[in-house]
């Protein structure tokens, strides 16, 4: 059977767009010969849709739009998601062919964990479905139907499904493509059928879609395999004899078969129309298949994907950021100029007397490298003139913090002028390790509208911009930023290092009590440093509070502020 995986990026909402979008790729995979073309879960909407599923109208439109494309799938079948009202709104499937909408399959598994709150929105479904296509049976799962073992794909196969299908929105966390396929390839062998995964792929607010959509066989073999965090139609053939003949030579299900017929809603059998496949000595099984990307490559790709698509899905024609001459920085700018081009980026240098030479001198070279606009805006009027206003007010004080934190802000004040001015979103440049522990300035270094590498720790970040520039040494990142002590520059001779522990110890810290939920005894027990710790849990906890005012930034681990980890600002429950 030929199969065409349609891993397609649509924009939440874009009913017209999204149907667009699959109609030409229902046209293309026609063309190349496929019976059945596979697009991702709730492809109609762009996922997640969140309270726009409350909209009676939305709804009504979306089925709309599915019947539309049925009408279009002649000389092919096609599986589409999308949010089905009936009873109740469910998270769907529509099969689709010979002009009309054939069978509907609803959701069985609704995940309510980390990101995920489909429970808020969805009922589940009942039944485990089958479809005959050219005399293939096919199983139809959605996402979260296949990350557990068991129902509904159990009783699709042993129903005598030959071939199971996946739609998903599987959002990207480092290092999750290659645990997916390893649980897909469990599912296949166990079952003893072919597995189809078709995803997603794009940024939606917070949340990347890194495609990575497989086909396995019976053995769990991947057989095609479509690219990371881009479009692609996966085209692939699938021997369909070979789980059937595997069955006969395992006896195992069949008890299960014997003492309970499985319960599963057969559609009608369908032609698609197209040329069916027959044996062949030249017909290859199989179809591309694409290499996974390496931990660093994935991650950089996630972070350039993710902008790119906020940017452009919102509508901005051009970004602007505060380089420093840090690393953090640094590496804002690089995912800002590989996201969008150069001749979109500006970046903006706001030197203080606390300023060094070197720094400054990095910022600006990096800037001219990577060819982006550079503006210099210094802020030494700015600070006298609120030192002058504040005078009286502070008399008999000495400098401390507050004059620190009015550097970031007159900082902030002046990106946000460009932005109003000009129209720029301004990308905020604050990492995880820093935003966990509060190491960062309320309406000053975190003001702006997207913060791109807000769940990228801090040791992580100098990872990336040495391996960014490893792969572009003519575009050179001054060695210097990678290498300098990290500093904020907001009074002479600061350190990160003069307020928190050093990064090798502060990101293993917050790794296991953000991440993992560690008490205070379990770090201590994996070797940690008893006051490192005690510091470190205090400061996460105080900073809850001003995480809540954070913008939104891309997630890439598996557990990220926001939607994934989700706190009272007040408690007292402690380490």
């Amino acid at each position: 059977m030929r199969i065409a995986l349609a891993q397609i990026n649509p924009t939440v909402g874009d009913l017209p767009g999204n149907e667009q979008l699959i109609a030409v790729r229902i046209a293309e995979a026609r063309e190349a010969g496929a019976q059945l073309v596979l697009f991702p879960e709730l492809a109609i909407t762009g996922y997640p849709p969140e309270d726009l599923l409350f909209k009676e109208h939305f709804l009504a439109a979306a089925r709309a739009s599915v019947e539309r494309l049925a009408a279009a799938c002649e000389g092919i079948a096609a599986v589409i998601g999308f949010p089905e009202r009936d009873d109740d709104v469910y998270n769907a499937a529509a099969v689709c062919a010979n002009g009309r909408i054939v069978g509907i399959y609803r959701k069985l598994r609704l995940p309510n964990y980390g990101v995920f709150d489909e429970l808020r929105y969805f009922q589940s479904g009942t039944d485990p479905m089958l479809v005959e296509i050219d005399g293939v049976l096919v199983g139809l799962t959605i996402c979260e139907d296949i990350w557990v073992p068991g129902e509904p794909l159990a009783s699709e196969t042993l129903a005598g499904a030959r071939l199971v299908v996946n739609i998903s929105a599987s959002p990207f966390s480092a290092g999750k493509a290659m645990q997916r396929e390893r649980m897909l390839a469990q599912r296949a062998r166990d079952s003893l059928c072919a597995v189809a995964f078709c995803a997603l792929v794009g940024g939606q607010d917070e949340l990347v879609f890194d495609g990575s959509s497989v086909v396995l066989d019976h053995r769990g073999t991947p057989i095609a395999r479509a690219p990371q965090m881009a479009e692609h139609l996966l085209v692939c053939d699938v021997d369909t004899e070979a789980p059937g003949a595997a069955r006969l030579k395992d006896s195992r299900p069949r008890a299960a078969v014997r003492a309970q017929r499985p319960s599963v809603h057969r559609v009608p059998a369908i032609a698609s129309g197209a040329e069916v496949l027959g044996p062949s000595a030249e017909r290859q099984v199989g179809g591309e298949t694409f290499p996974t990307l390496d931990e660093l490559d994935e991650a950089y790709a996630a972070l350039v994907l993710g902008t790119r698509d906020y940017v452009e899905k919102i509508g901005f024609a051009k970004v602007t950021l505060g380089v420093s001459g840090g690393v953090d920085s640094a590496l804002v700018l690089l995912v800002a100029v590989d996201a969008l081009g150069p001749e979109r980026v500006v970046a903006v240098t706001m030197p203080s007397r606390f300023s060094s030479e070197g720094t400054q001198a990095d910022a600006r070279t990096l800037a001219v490298n990577l060819g982006c606009e550079l503006l210099t805006l210094p802020i030494a009027g700015p600070m006298g003139a609120f030192d002058e206003v504040l005078t009286d007010a502070f008399a008999g004080r000495e400098p401390d913090l507050t004059e620190e934190n009015l550097q970031a802000r007159i900082r902030g004040n002046l990106l946000m002028a460009l932005s109003n001015k000009f129209g720029w979103l301004v990308l905020t440049c604050g990492n995880k390790s820093e935003m966990s522990v509060g190491y960062s300035t309320l309406y000053g270094d975190s003001a702006g509208g997207f913060a791109v590498i807000k769940d990228v720790p801090k040791t992580l970040v100098y990872r990336l911009v040495a391996h960014r520039a490893a792969r572009d040494p003519e575009n050179p990142v001054p060695s210097e930023i990678v290498t300098r002590p990290p500093t904020a520059e907001l009074r002479e001779d600061q350190r990160d290092d003069d307020s928190l522990p050093p990064y090798e110890v502060l990101d293993p810290i917050l790794q296991g009590y953000v991440e993992e939920d560690l008490g205070r005894d379990a770090l201590v027990a994996l070797g940690l440093p008893e006051a490192d710790v005690d510091r470190v849990i205090r400061l996460v906890d105080l900073a809850e509070y001003k995480r809540r005012q954070m913008p939104p930034g891309i997630k890439i681990t598996p557990r990220a502020f926001g939607r994934d980890r989700r706190l009272p600002i007040v408690n007292r429950a402690g380490g």
